[in-house]
């Protein structure tokens, strides 16, 4: 059962709420850069290159197929805790970092590929924003990485049950974020 200390006044896990507020801010802070990025695009439409010329879009459709799967096994993972499956969790955990440490690694070779090809983050302005959009996304994705970890090798003690499992739901909380804003990146960054 959840603990009475963490269910607030409005009858919401503090600790859920908590998540919820700290997306909240992540929310502003994507949204300005993305917005920032659609000003300056429109901005320099005569000189902005096609992504398509640049950068490699079915690598990174590749890398963003992975990524929604990583959000499909953490769902499996959750579900399978709540029927009372450690293992199952488990196995859902670690699926999950396996990809979202695959995801990191095709962004890092992606990354070398074009620095070695001239598109840096001082070349242009598109590279300036390319590099910090995915750059911060990235850092998310680690940032998940290792929260899902943490989660991991709890899942291995006594803290998480059929009726405790707050510890998963707000690690993925944040892992659907993270895909999210990544669904929303590679659009405009890539197809747009």
């Amino acid at each position: 059962m959840k603990s009475e200390s963490n269910i607030g006044s409005l009858g919401v896990d503090t600790r859920k709420l908590g998540v919820w507020l700290f997306l909240a801010s992540e929310i502003m802070f994507f949204t300005g850069l993305i917005g920032s990025y659609i000003v300056l695009r429109f901005a320099n439409l005569e000189s902005w290159p096609v992504p398509s010329t640049v950068l490699n879009i079915p690598l990174t459709a590749l890398n963003t197929f992975i990524l929604i799967c990583s959000s499909a096994t953490l769902v499996l993972g959750l579900a399978s805790i709540q029927r009372g499956d450690k293992e199952g969790l488990q196995v859902g955990l670690f699926l999950t970092i396996l990809l979202g440490a695959a995801f990191l690694s095709i962004q890092m070779n992606e990354y070398k590929a074009l620095i070695q090809e001239g598109f840096t983050i001082s070349g242009s302005i598109f590279g300036s924003c390319f590099f910090t959009l995915t750059g911060f996304h990235g850092a998310h994705v680690f940032a998940g990485v290792i929260w899902l970890t943490v989660v991991f090798l709890q899942s291995f003690g006594p803290r998480f049950s059929r009726d405790q499992f707050c510890g998963v739901e707000m690690v993925g909380l944040y892992w659907h974020f993270v895909d999210l804003v990544w669904i929303i990146l590679f659009t405009i960054l890539y197809l747009i």
